[in-house]
């Protein structure tokens, strides 16, 4: 047994750690062996290091520190607690308890000094480098001579677990490339993941990894000697690469299960918890102890940050005097303000300027959008010439040229979306990224954490259906925006035409709180003429609006579509409407926005009293029912596609005039019709 702890130094990490596994316990849930283990590295680094204030926890340039380990949560929540976050000590007592402050998991919106929601491994790791990606461009951007607005670091704690995932390769492979200098991360190297030793699963030489990606690396012998991660982070801070700190801990440090899988996802249980307050010097029988000395210690670091924050004030004051256009860029940037008159360029399209894809339309857009909002930053997963993105080479961010806005993320899609959630999460660019619909797969996870952290981002997928054609099923999403629908706290645009389409990048601009997916074909499409039918600004915004209304304003019929087959609808209402069928055809580009709607629009739109309906849209049937109602049916899929013709493989299908108006026909003789089209037409 140790004997009480003489430095304030030692007590503090001691109280760290203590804290931390008394709200495990008091849970009877989590994970000690994280805190007990990385408590000495994570003091070094708000002690000695991290710029922050805590009474402004969004001042825009703080240090941003990214606990990617984030089932470590109580450590976290210890250090924000200690170092003078607005975060009581009731509220570490309430861990893991149903509406606490102090989720199970880190979640940005909740707890203040979380900078990003982590819990899934390798995410966190991406999102800081989507930090600092976002600190190098805006400080090439804005920084003048003896005037910096944007000067800080992002720090990470990373664990084993983090490093196996792939997404982490991904966002190493990138940083390295970048040489994002300004990225620090501290690997709590223990040997141990969830099941039991590293050793049967992950032996090879993580840092010579990460040399080869371009990383500046470094070993730390034990993880307890502070002065050895002080000296290691600050040789870190002068290498102009991205830094990985291997620092050599012990799980559960102090307590009897310390060094073994026992320790990383249980409460200690009372025993084992009183051995460890004796191993440290504590009152084996005393909760949540916080030394008055130690408080006062710890709460000089955001005293610090405080003034140093102070200082910056007085530069920006200065700046506002000498560059009042960059300030007012860069302030309106950090608010979530978009510059006075930002949509003024959009384009506007009629029939006379013919068919055009929306991936086509979409890069019109953004091109105009990059001209009025200067803070927009974003690319393409390899596909920006297919994605219809910026594409040069010469004025793309890289070393030395960080100034520029146009992002290659090389094909790395799952980094790039989690990449995405920490620009946006670092405030002063309005970020966006592009792949095919196909690939939102890989990306998945960024996707969701993006959407539960409530940042503003816009994914643009192309290739949006089996209308691609000749690159076949592997390329050819079916499901895909059926999955997408399905995640929480995220609108899913799937437009009609061009004009939809710029519509949408209008919604994706407004939008603060939710990452906007843009669902774009490949082939072409025709532009429907808005002086003819019903206007694309508000029905999009809507969600979903009349189209073209039936002959005589009283349909029997309904025909609902999204994207490409919206074309197809209008084709076919003629036909049914020179059969004496009074149709009204509907555009649908987003679930999420139609179900904001108050009642009486969504009952304009589709009257409950009309429910001969038929839905089409050339993707998984799941969820148009509630829509097409049980008198309705839906043409869609539900297998994988075919290579060929994009038009010939649509028909086969049955995504074809006849085919929507054979299933009409069945619809309204109340006869049992087909949920989705069959591959031969009749």
């Amino acid at each position: 047994m140790s004997t009480l702890p003489k430095s304030i130094t030692e007590q503090s990490v001691s109280t760290i750690r203590l804290l931390s596994v008394d709200m495990v316990q008091a849970a009877n849930s989590g994970h000690p062996g994280l805190p007990l283990g990385a408590a000495p590295m994570a003091y070094v680094l708000f002690s000695r290091f991290l710029r922050f204030n805590p009474q402004d926890p969004n001042w825009p340039d703080r240090d941003r520190f990214v606990l990617s380990a984030g089932h470590g949560s109580a450590l976290l929540y210890s250090l924000l607690h200690l170092y003078g976050y607005d975060l009581s000590l009731d509220d570490l007592k309430a861990f893991r308890q149903l509406h606490s402050r102090t989720p199970g998991h880190p979640e940005v919106n909740i707890t203040p000094g979380v900078e990003v929601t982590t819990g899934p491994l390798g995410q966190g790791f991406a999102n800081g480098v989507g930090m600092a990606m976002a600190e190098a461009h805006l400080a090439a951007v804005y920084n003048q001579p003896g005037l910096e607005l944007v000067n800080h670091y992002t720090y990470a704690i990373v664990s084993d677990g983090d490093l196996m995932e792939g997404i982490a390769a991904e966002a190493a492979s990138l940083a390295g490339h970048l040489k994002l200098g300004k990225l620090i991360y501290l690997y709590d190297d223990n040997d141990i993941c969830l099941d039991g030793p590293t050793s049967l699963s992950y032996t090879e030489d993580a840092l010579a990894r990460f040399d080869a990606y371009g990383w500046h690396t470094q070993r730390v012998a034990d993880g307890n000697d502070l002065d050895a991660i002080e000296a290691a982070i600050r040789a870190a801070q002068q290498d102009e690469r991205p830094s990985l700190i291997s620092i050599k801990t012990i799980i559960g440090y102090g307590s009897p299960q310390e060094g073994t899988s026992k320790v990383h996802g249980s409460p200690l249980g009372p025993d084992n918890l009183r051995k460890a307050k004796e191993f440290f010097g504590f009152d084996p029988e005393a909760t949540f102890v916080v030394p008055a000395e130690v408080r006062a210690h710890l709460t000089e670091a955001g005293q610090r940050g405080a003034a140093i924050q102070a200082e910056w004030q007085r530069q920006t004051e200065a700046y506002q005097q000498k560059h009042p256009a960059a300030w007012e860029l860069f302030d309106a940037s950090f608010a979530g303000d978009l510059p006075a008159g930002w949509d003024a360029s959009l384009p506007v399209f009629t029939p006379a300027d013919g068919a055009l894809a929306t991936r086509q339309a979409s890069g019109k857009a953004l091109n105009a959008l990059k001209q009025s909002v200067p803070f927009l930053f974003g690319g393409s997963a390899d596909l920006a010439s297919s994605n219809e993105m910026p594409t040069s080479g010469a004025v793309s961010f890289q070393p030395g040229s960080y100034q520029h806005s146009n992002i290659w993320f090389g094909v790395r899609e799952h980094a790039m979306g989690a990449a995405m959630n920490g620009m946006a999460r670092h405030g002063g660019v309005r970020t966006y990224g592009g792949t095919f619909l196909t690939f939102s797969d890989y990306m998945r996870g960024a996707i969701r954490l993006t959407a539960l952290s409530e940042s503003a981002a816009t994914f643009v997928f192309t290739h949006d259906s089996i209308g691609l054609g000749e690159d076949g099923p592997t390329h050819q999403p079916v499901e895909h925006v059926a999955a997408l629908r399905t995640i929480p706290n995220i609108v899913v645009i799937r437009p009609a035409d061009a004009n939809e389409t710029v519509e949408a990048w209008r919604v994706a601009m407004s939008t603060p709180k939710s990452p906007v997916v843009l669902i774009l074909s490949r082939q072409r499409l025709p532009v429907l003429d808005q002086a003819r039918y019903g206007p694309a600004r508000e029905g999009v915004a809507r969600g979903a609006y009349i189209l073209s209304e039936a002959e005589g304003g009283q349909p029997e019929l309904l025909l609902l579509a999204t994207g490409s087959e919206v074309a197809l609808a209008m084709e076919a209402q003629q036909k049914l409407q020179a059969e004496g069928v009074a149709t009204r055809v509907v555009s649908m580009p987003s679930w999420e926005l139609f179900e904001k709607q108050p009642k009486i629009y969504q009952q304009l739109v589709l009257p409950p009293a009309v429910r001969k309906r038929v839905a089409i849209e050339a993707g998984s049937p799941m969820g148009w029912h509630k829509y097409a109602t049980d008198e309705g049916a839906v043409i869609a899929i539900s297998r994988f596609g075919e290579s060929g013709p994009g038009e010939e493989v649509m028909a086969l299908f049955g995504f074809s005039v006849e085919n929507v108006v054979r299933q009409a026909r069945l619809v309204l003789e109340g006869e049992p019709a087909e949920t989705e089209a069959k591959e031969v037409l009749p």
